[in-house]
Parts: C-alpha cells; structure tokens; sequence
C-alpha cells in the first residue's frame, strides 16, 4: 500500500451550494460502511448537500452515478469493494466499474469520485476503509476528490 504522495484530503473544502450523490455497493459490510462513514464525515464538514445510494455491486455503480448526474447532481461519491477471488470475475469485475465510472466522468462532464477498492484480501480492504486502526480513508479520499473536482469545473465554467 502506498499513500506517499496523496495530496491532504483533511484539508477544508467548501461544498456549501453542491449537490452530491454518495453510489455505494452492498458487498463486503463492514468495508464498505466504512467508506460510506467517510465520505459522509468529508461532505458533512464541506457543508455539501449529499444523499446516499445502495446498489448491488460495484458492476451496478457506473449506471446509477450516471443517473444520479443527469438527474442534477453536481457530483457522484462511487464507493465499492472488489476482492480478489480464484477466477477471472475480479479482472472483469474491476475493469467494468473502472471504465464505467471513468466513460460517465466524460460523458457527463461532471466528476466522479473514484472509491472502488481493489483488494487481494479483506484485511487489505480494512487498512483502507476509514476504520479504528486503518491506515487510510479511502471514503473520504474519493469524496474530497469529488468536491474539489466539482470546484475547479464551477469555477472554469464561471
């Protein structure tokens, strides 16, 4: 695991005006309600006017953060969890939700934060997961993403 280099996604970020669409799947409990916790404690504190979204899996996530930004959300939080398993569902699994969620950022113009997590193991997935003695947030990570990405887009386009 390598956090060296992340930009501080402590840092404040005023959201207050912006509508935000948290995509979450429903695999892997405990990891993600982690994430969710995170994203929700980073959209909270920028004042960002957010609401919450459960889907199957992490397939199911390009699909619905699509329908969340032409439905006037200004943002999409996409949080899912992926772990490796004996066959090559992971690989298809992976790159269906990254390429989805990377083609709805563009078809949209609006972005997306990225908080899929590829895992090899469950523990890989706590260390990541904003949890009591985890390394990193990635739920937080993807929301302050989102919300800055979301600034710099308002702000180009005056």
């Amino acid at each position: 695991m390598s956090g060296a280099g992340a930009p501080n996604a402590n840092e404040a970020i005023d959201g207050s005006g912006l509508r935000v669409v948290i995509v979450a799947g429903t695999w892997h409990e405990q990891i993600t309600d982690g994430l969710i916790a995170g994203a929700t404690r980073t959209l909270e504190a920028s004042g960002a006017d957010y609401s919450l979204v459960r889907v199957p899996g992490s397939f199911e996530l390009p699909v619905v953060s699509k329908a969340a930004l032409e439905s006037g959300a200004d943002a999409v939080v996409a949080l899912g969890v992926i772990i490796r398993g004996g066959t090559p569902h992971f690989e298809y699994v992976s790159a269906a939700a990254t390429d989805g969620l990377t083609r709805v950022a563009l078809d949209t113009g609006k972005p997306v934060g990225f908080g899929v997590l590829t895992l090899d193991d469950e523990a890989q997935g706590i260390d990541r997961a904003g949890l009591p003695g985890s390394k990193e947030d990635k739920g937080e990570e993807a929301a302050h993403a989102a919300l800055a990405t979301a600034i710099a887009l308002r702000e180009l386009r005056g």
